[in-house]
């Protein structure tokens, strides 16, 4: 599953069992942490009502998000404006996903308490527990992606949920079965991505397995 779990934005309504988000939240609750410290913690929003106002402000946010991310980056610009390119493809999945947030399944939001002043080392705490979700999500059939596109309206996310105030919202992980399949996984040759020795030296022992499937750069021009 590690080789071909991928960001995921486009989701069928189906909800998840609750013995499926059990089993993902204990294969999160898994993950290694600085000093066995797990300072992370999940709250899920499902359909309560809570869930709906937290719902409904991340649709709000996501597609502020999107359309300052999709402005910025020239995404209907250059080969964004060919139909079936790389970077066209890109900006439809992205807008699907933004105009169909509040309908996607489950929201997983990613708090933990600073230790440290907030630093950004402490994200080494929290990420493994991220990651272990989206694989046990990919396990089960499920697919989603990480995202901090919230962060504009944290505060006010915080408050409808409750949050201590010494917590804060890392992250939020939407999740459900992928509309379609999950696809294959292409990214940089290897090559491209470690060195040996010193930056930008060849390691000539790297191999790929066969059929590896490569991409080009981000999609931006």
């Amino acid at each position: 599953m590690i080789t071909t779990t991928r960001a995921i934005r486009r989701y069928r309504p189906d909800p998840i069992p609750e013995a499926d988000l059990s089993r993902i939240l204990f294969a999160a609750s898994r993950a290694p942490s600085g000093s066995n410290s797990q300072p992370f913690r999940f709250v899920v929003l499902r359909d309560g009502p809570t869930a709906m106002r937290a719902r409904a402000l991340l649709g709000k946010t996501f597609r502020s998000m999107w359309a300052a991310k999709s402005r910025d980056d020239g995404y209907e610009e250059g080969s964004g404006a060919v139909p079936d390119s790389p970077k066209a493809r890109m900006a439809k999945a992205m807008q699907h996903f933004v105009d169909h947030a509040e309908a996607t399944p489950v929201f997983v939001l990613v708090c933990f308490r600073p230790r440290h002043g907030g630093h950004l080392v402490e994200g080494a705490s929290v990420f493994p527990a991220c990651q272990n979700l989206l694989l046990a999500a990919r396990d089960l059939g499920y697919g989603g992606v990480i995202t901090t596109w919230h962060m504009p309206a944290a505060a006010e996310l915080a408050e409808i949920i409750g949050l201590p105030d010494d917590h804060t919202i890392l992250a939020v992980i939407p999740l459900g079965r992928p509309e379609g399949n999950h696809g294959p996984v292409r990214r940089r040759p290897l090559a491209e991505l470690v060195f040996e020795d010193a930056w930008d030296q060849p390691a000539p022992w790297l191999t790929e397995p066969p059929g590896t499937l490569h991409s080009g750069r981000p999609p931006r021009g």
